[in-house]
């Protein structure tokens, strides 16, 4: 038996197959990474404007829980509901954040839409209250656990008549 053989018998027990975006070659965590460093790369004119690390942080938490069932009340960190994946992601970011979506919109500088970074988070207001929040992901998607019966996933903003915070 030759060396490359051996080698290469190794290289293969060793091999784990990486989940890959549908249409895409790079794992999902790498194309995340590449998003957040061209953010970074692009960003706001100003450093007063950027979000913090943690906020940055906070999305490779959330993207890292793709997949794990909605469940109410639920802070992690298998289940999750909306404002329980936020709280969570921040906490690992090494970010407190209050436990509902409209504690957090009340704990969070509020920002235009123009001035919104990965890592901010994006409240859907119903009525009076913040019925719904998500953690920005870039390119008009957010990290979010939609409703009972739904996984944690990236998903497209859906509406105009959302609000957007960010951590301090």
């Amino acid at each position: 038996m030759s060396v490359s053989r051996t080698v290469s018998r190794s290289c293969r027990k060793s091999h784990r197959p990486v989940r890959r975006i549908p249409g895409s070659r790079l794992p999902r965590a790498l194309s995340l990474l590449l998003l957040l460093t061209a953010s970074a790369v692009a960003g706001p004119a100003s450093p007063a404007d950027a979000a913090p690390s943690y906020g940055a942080r906070a999305v490779v938490v959330a993207a890292s829980k793709e997949g794990a069932p909605y469940a109410h009340g639920a802070t992690g960190p298998a289940r999750f509901d909306c404002s329980g994946l936020t709280l969570y992601s921040f906490r690992q970011a090494g970010r407190a954040l209050p436990r509902t979506a409209e504690q957090q919109y009340e704990h969070t500088d509020h920002i235009p839409r123009d001035q919104r970074v990965p890592g901010d988070l994006v409240f859907f207001p119903d009525g009076s209250t913040m019925g719904h929040v998500g953690i920005y992901a870039g390119d008009d998607k957010i990290w979010h656990a939609p409703r009972p019966g739904t996984r944690v996933r990236l998903e497209r903003i859906w509406s105009g008549n959302v609000r957007y915070g960010r951590a301090s």
